[in-house]
């Protein structure tokens, strides 16, 4: 549990990078809803992070934007009773939000034209519709 967060291939969060915070959690939990700190903050701040490269780094500044306070993530886990799944609830939605955070852009589309017989078949197809219409009609 407690030690770097692997996010993807080469990246791995430190464990000093991150931050935690605990406290009493609403919910279910019974008699021991009251006593025990089961929810969890996970803080990350991404603008001093050595984790990432320059070029993620800006990445995932950039898509994570309007999610950050003063250039920190936090996630909060509360749906579990126990603490600890709670912390590893939190850990696996931090480590899918930097991975999405820092995934290449995808390719552009390369501008296609149909081919012929494509084009036959549509048009074929608005045929036989026109068809089937004008056969419904009632003669005058």
């Amino acid at each position: 549990m407690p030690g770097p967060l692997h996010v993807r291939g080469s990246v791995v969060i430190p464990e000093a990078e991150l931050g935690w915070r605990f406290s009493r959690s609403s919910g279910p939990g019974g008699q021991g809803v009251n006593t025990t700190d089961s929810r969890v903050e996970l803080s990350f701040n991404l603008e001093t992070t050595t984790a990432l490269g320059p070029v993620l780094k800006s990445r995932a500044l950039e898509r994570l934007g309007p999610r950050l306070i003063d250039g920190v993530v936090t996630i909060a886990a509360s749906e579990h009773r126990s603490q600890l799944r709670n912390r590893e609830a939190a850990e696996e939605r931090l480590a899918g939000l930097i991975r999405e955070a820092i995934a290449p852009p995808p390719k552009k589309r390369r501008p296609t034209k149909p081919s012929r017989g494509a084009v036959e078949r549509r048009l074929a197809a608005k045929k036989r519709r026109s068809d089937v219409k004008r056969l419904r009609r009632p003669e005058d």
